[in-house]
C-alpha cells in the first residue's frame, strides 16, 4: 500500500466475510476502487473451508455473523496462518473491548461505519504490523 488517503494502493489479495450482502457487496466494491482482489464470503464457516495459508494478504471479518462471531473466526484462522493479517469490522467495538479486553487474533478493528479512506487506513496499518 502507499498512501492511505488514495487509491494508489498496490493491489491486495483480500478476503472478506460479512454475513450481510449488502455490506458485503459495498465494502468489496470499495476494496475493489483500489484494484484489490477480494474473495468474498457470507458465512465464515464457508470462509475457513475455502483458506489458504499464504494465499491473502488481508483477511477482514465482520464480528457479528449468525455462524461463528469474528473473534472466534480470527482464532481459527491465526491457528492455520499464525501471521495472517486480520481486521475486524464491527458495530460492537465498544462492547467487545469492554474492561480492556485485548483481541490478540486481530491487527486492526474497524468501527462501523467507515468511510473508504478509513479502510484504506486499517489497511497500511494491518499490513503495517
Amino acid at each position: 500500500m502507499t498512501d492511505p488517503l488514495t487509491s494508489q494502493a498496490t493491489p491486495r489479495q483480500i478476503l472478506l466475510v460479512d454475513d450481510e450482502p449488502h455490506v458485503l457487496d459495498s465494502i468489496r466494491m470499495l476494496l475493489e476502487l483500489d484494484r484489490h482482489v477480494i474473495t468474498p464470503f457470507r458465512s465464515a464457516q464457508d470462509a475457513l473451508n475455502a483458506f489458504v495459508p499464504g494465499k491473502f494478504d488481508v483477511v477482514i471479518t465482520d464480528y457479528q455473523m449468525p455462524d461463528m462471531v469474528g473473534t472466534d473466526f480470527a482464532r481459527e484462522i491465526r491457528l492455520r496462518a499464525s501471521a495472517q493479517k486480520i481486521i475486524m469490522i464491527s458495530a460492537y467495538t465498544e462492547t467487545i473491548t469492554a474492561g480492556g479486553k485485548t483481541l490478540t487474533d486481530i491487527d486492526v478493528i474497524l468501527d462501523k461505519p467507515f468511510s473508504l479512506a478509513m479502510l484504506r487506513q486499517a489497511l497500511v496499518k494491518a499490513l503495517a504490523r
